[in-house]
């Protein structure tokens, strides 16, 4: 990076962080080590990983419902296992995708203003994977297509509206830490726990690039670079330095761009503003976050600032872009993740003008698939639908998630949706209810071998007395 004062429009990018009554407070954050960011975000909703006790659950809070949260705060806890990752469509606001150690994937239909209830039944249950799902991804510009990842080493694509999963990307041989698809939907990008950086033609079910990444034993993540054949990696070295590594996939033979950062411990999560070329980079364990800019003719980034603060964080959301604060200026609003809260931080650029800023916000990726997932499969390969953003932003009408009636009937049939216990004290309700059926169950087989030995004996004696009669 360049130690020389550049412009940037974006040099002055500065973070402020919610108050605590604007935040969402009252979470009891889940503590899996698995790798994920947590949370997820769209225009209407945040989702959070829950830590309870009996099974999987996350919830799913409005935008508006700020504050210290209720205790029976009503949660999706449908899956067997804690809930490890979660993504909302980005073409549908009312439907979002869990992942559980539970072996499966899970697609759920958020109701209309939000959750009133608990509920326990998914739309589309996608089974398939044989160990522990640890990734879901939406494809940027098909409808209804998602990418899973899962500990057997695999990556699924799936169409939502039947159910069933349509490719299987193999050659992984270890974890997979984390996937990205191409601006236009056709690439998967991963990383994996063997330290090898792979490009995926998905359709194909192909590696069409695959080279050695960052060679440290801790985690690593890549980013696609919006519109562009280049990737942005993150991980550690021998030597456990912080690392960011640029890369273009039609020749990963040699990284384009490395430097490191530290020698923190905590694992990197990057993310990548296509509109603004800016790349953001969070610590799990941090309190500050990084951001650098892209200039793809440089083939460089630049260091631009940092939000700092003293509270570390778990994980990171990011709103998309049509929903910020336009007339504020707003480029970027984070949703930073502590153990019991979600405090959102909203990115600006100091400008005098109230006007639109046409050179902030250029058209964005919009609400409407840019084709159907049957199109998708048949090869269509498009960029994005893009919207303009100087009106504001509207919230998307409401959209019916319809599914195939064999979906549906294995969604209601997933073993899942038995009603898992949702707190400690159903958990030892559950607990007590089956030790005392075990109890009778012992007493019942210890009393039929005692019936068992006296028959043996009576039996003893008749044969006896038959034999003397002889």
């Amino acid at each position: 990076m360049s130690k020389f004062v550049r412009a940037s429009k974006y040099r002055h990018t500065f973070g402020t962080a919610a108050k605590r009554d604007q935040c969402y407070d009252n979470l009891k954050v889940s503590k899996s080590a698995w790798d994920t960011n947590l949370a997820s975000a769209n225009p209407l909703f945040i989702a959070v990983n829950l830590d309870v006790g009996g099974g999987g659950a996350f919830a799913v809070i409005p935008h508006a419902m700020v504050g210290k949260l209720p205790e029976n705060l009503p949660v999706f806890n449908g899956h067997a296992g804690a809930v490890l990752d979660t993504d909302f469509n980005p073409f549908n606001d009312h439907v979002i995708a869990s992942a559980s150690e539970d072996c499966k994937a899970m697609v759920w239909t958020i109701p209309e203003g939000g959750l009133t209830e608990s509920i326990n039944t998914p739309t589309v249950a996608l089974t398939g994977h044989g160990r522990k799902v640890g990734h879901v991804l939406f494809n940027p510009v098909a409808d209804n297509i998602l990418a899973t990842t899962s500990a057997d080493f695999l990556v699924k694509i799936w169409d939502i509206t039947t159910g069933q999963a349509k490719i299987d990307l193999q050659g992984h041989g270890e974890l997979i830490q984390s996937i990205s698809w191409s601006y236009e939907g056709n690439l998967l990008a991963s990383t994996c726990k063997d330290k090898k950086l792979r490009v995926f033609d998905v359709r194909a079910g192909k590696t069409v690039a695959e080279a050695p990444g960052h060679q440290g034993i801790k985690g690593s993540r890549v980013v696609t670079l919006g519109d562009s054949s280049y990737l942005c990696t993150t991980g550690f070295s021998r030597t456990s330095d912080r690392q960011i590594y640029i890369w273009d996939y039609k020749n990963l033979s040699t990284p384009i761009k490395q430097e490191n950062i530290d020698t923190s411990s905590g694992l990197l999560i990057p993310y990548y503003d296509a509109d603004t070329k800016m790349i953001y980079v969070a610590g799990k364990g941090d309190g500050n976050i990084r951001y650098y800019e892209w200039v793809e003719e440089d083939k460089n980034i630049y260091e631009l600032s940092e939000y700092k603060s003293s509270d570390p964080l778990r994980g990171i959301a990011f709103l998309p872009k049509r929903a910020c604060t336009i007339n504020e200026t707003e480029v970027a609003r984070i949703y930073k993740v502590h153990p019991t809260m979600v405090e959102p931080i909203s990115m600006k650029v100091p400008r005098k003008s109230d006007l639109f800023q046409s050179d902030l916000f250029p058209d964005t990726a919009g609400p409407e698939p840019a084709m159907s997932a049957n199109e998708w499969f048949n090869g269509k390969t498009c960029g994005p639908k893009l919207i303009n953003l100087e009106l504001g932003f509207t919230p998307a009408p409401a959209k019916e998630f319809v599914v195939s009636a064999s979906a549906a009937v294995s969604a209601a049939a997933s073993p899942a949706s038995g009603n898992p216990p949702l707190s400690d004290k159903e958990y030892q309700e559950e607990y007590h209810k089956l030790r005392k059926e075990n109890e009778e169950l012992k007493n019942s087989l210890s009393s039929r071998e005692s019936r068992i030995r006296q028959l043996e004996v009576q039996l003893a004696e008749s044969l006896s007395v038959a034999s003397s009669l002889k």
